[in-house]
């Protein structure tokens, strides 16, 4: 790399004084405890519509799992939100290395799952550090993922249809979250460290 590319990749944007007080409102209310795996969902507009609801409830990262051919990732000009510049995803083609990589991190994996133990939405505590699990539009969670979870929840239903649109399901789970964290005052104080704060920052203004 020669020195004109070293100083434009090193270059921070200078922004205006309301853009500058948004990314450091956004940052101080991220919630690095909270993600979204999606696997196997196929619909562009499903995935561009979960990642804005993510980057609205606060969500740094989510984690997306493409076991059924080329890996569609979840990033380009076609979001009508630009949620891809907010909210990183991580992909992977195989489920065990993308439970490895949350188990790491140490979160407890839900999976939205019509099973005999499933817990209601509104029963499950979602302020502790948890990944909820959305399978695609077909089939939903896959055999192979359920295993790993550590519990399975449901959307309460009262219609003759019993499934809601992934992105919507994702959605009113996020927001249950949301209300949730919010009581708990989770958003009252930043859960980042200055230094993690200035890395996304930087990053954010980059992309700005």
């Amino acid at each position: 790399m020669n020195s004109g590319s070293r100083k434009k990749a090193d270059y921070i944007p200078t922004l205006s004084e309301n853009r500058d007080k948004k990314f450091r409102n956004v940052l101080s209310k991220r919630q690095p405890d909270l993600t979204v795996v999606m696997e196997n969902i196929h619909d562009p507009h499903n995935i561009f519509a979960i990642m804005r609801t993510c980057d609205a409830v606060g969500i740094m990262e989510i984690y997306i799992i493409n076991t059924q051919g080329p890996r569609k990732k979840a990033a380009g000009k076609h979001s009508s939100s630009s949620a891809n510049k907010w909210v990183t995803a991580h992909h992977f083609t195989s489920v065990e290395e993308c439970v490895k990589a949350l188990k790491e991190k140490n979160f407890r994996i839900l999976a939205t799952h019509l099973a005999s133990d499933a817990k209601s939405l509104y029963d499950v505590n979602l302020t502790e550090k948890v990944a909820l699990v959305f399978g695609n539009e077909k089939d939903g969670v896959s055999e192979e993922l359920l295993p790993y979870a550590d519990g399975n929840i449901i959307i309460p239903m009262v219609g003759q249809i019993q499934s809601l649109n992934v992105s919507v399901a994702t959605a009113v789970s996020l927001y249950e979250a949301l209300r949730q964290r919010t009581a708990a005052g989770h958003y009252d104080a930043s859960k980042l460290s200055e230094a993690e704060t200035e890395e996304i920052y930087t990053s954010w203004a980059k992309k700005s």
